[in-house]
């Protein structure tokens, strides 16, 4: 069942406030966290083939430990955007007008070179 950032965020903060935590989830903490958590889903492709690492979610063990930080990653994110009054899906939605702009279709499809390279002379915020 997909639930939406919300109602996500709403049980995040729930689970939060349940233990008295809101006190230690300054900004800087919550950035920091964000990045150690993210560090952790890195560190399961350490030392890994992209075969190993392509075939993670496919094992059971694998697939859990991938969904955990990932759900560490979704939960600190959630934390920081309620933290700093930002609206999630709007920032995504903003982000990909702006990214549209700087890849567009016809000088981006099927390459991996950034927007510097591909001769687009859009003005964007680097964001």
């Amino acid at each position: 069942m997909a639930e939406n950032l919300e109602d996500l965020t709403q049980a995040v903060l729930a689970f939060r406030d349940a233990r008295d935590w809101a006190q230690f989830h300054g900004l800087r903490h919550l950035i920091v966290s964000l990045n150690l958590e993210a560090a952790e889903l890195l560190e399961l492709t350490q030392w890994q083939s992209d075969a190993e690492i392509e075939s993670l979610c496919r094992a059971p063990a694998g697939r859990e430990a991938l969904a955990d930080e990932c759900a560490d990653v979704l939960a600190y994110l959630l934390l920081l955007a309620e933290r700093a009054g930002i609206d999630l899906g709007q920032a995504l939605r903003q982000k990909l007008v702006k990214n549209a702009l700087k890849y567009p279709v016809e000088k981006s499809l099927g390459r991996r070179d950034k927007y510097t390279r591909l001769g687009t002379a859009v003005k964007v915020s680097e964001d």
